[in-house]
């Protein structure tokens, strides 16, 4: 099964880089990409865009962005082109389309964040350079390749839930935007809050480590993305998939 899975990540990766996005279209969306998160806005924060805990918060979206923007094409963009049913026809098994549309997703989207990343430490050394190379706290370099890591699984796996279940890619990527806003939607309310429950949120903040923040945040991510890879496999029924 471990050979299948690669062949379908292979497969979907060659697409994602260089067919779906027709080329040169798709490498022009890409280099914007670096330049706007891996140069333009790490700059505006100077060094303290590589040593703030911060930072951490930063890179929770990255990787959400750049797959709630090709999951949706997983199976509802298969299904349009007409192209499903030959797969679902094919030798291979559930789990190793499933696990291989899955995998090639997260290569992409945790691949990208890595390589936005390392254009951050370089751009950010390059215009501020101190004398000597400034580079991310070891522990919050971990923490920052973790939880990319898991918000990865998380958005891969919720994509492909969505993509499941919707006729059309345009369908499904509208659905992974109103999610995204939806979980946007608590950061905006922060600022709806009353001022004496803020200034009591503050003080909690203040007493809790960062690791403790990272450890809570990695385990909840754990859980949750565990069990959008359950649901996605009780999703995932090849019979039903031809008939639709």
């Amino acid at each position: 099964m471990i050979n299948d899975i690669g062949i379908i990540i292979s497969k979907e990766l060659k697409e994602l880089l260089f067919q779906r996005g027709q080329g040169r279209s798709s490498t022009i969306r890409l280099v914007i990409l670096i330049g706007v998160f891996g140069i333009l806005l790490p700059l505006q924060n100077g060094i303290r865009a590589l040593t703030s805990p911060a930072a951490m918060l930063f890179w929770l979206w990255i990787p959400y962005m750049l797959i709630s923007g090709v999951t949706a094409d997983t199976f509802a963009g298969e299904r349009e082109r007409h192209t499903l049913e030959t797969l679902l026809a094919s030798r291979l098994s559930d789990r190793s389309i499933l696990f291989g549309k899955l995998g090639a997703v997260i290569s992409y989207g945790w691949g990208m964040t890595i390589i936005i990343i390392l254009v951050n430490l370089i751009s950010v050394n390059l215009v501020f350079w101190q004398g000597y190379v400034v580079f991310y706290p070891p522990l919050l370099l971990s923490a920052i390749l973790l939880v990319s890591l898991q918000i990865s699984v998380f958005s891969a796996g919720l994509g492909i839930i969505v993509s499941l279940r919707s006729v059309t890619a345009r369908a499904a990527q509208q659905t992974m935007s109103i999610l995204m806003f939806a979980l946007l939607i608590p950061v905006f309310l922060i600022s709806f809050l009353p001022k004496n429950l803020l200034a009591g949120l503050y003080v909690l903040a203040t007493n809790i480590s960062p690791a403790q923040v990272a450890i809570g945040i990695i385990l909840a991510l754990f859980v949750i993305d565990a069990g959008l890879i359950l649901y996605s496999l009780t999703q995932f029924k090849r019979a039903k998939l031809i008939s639709d």
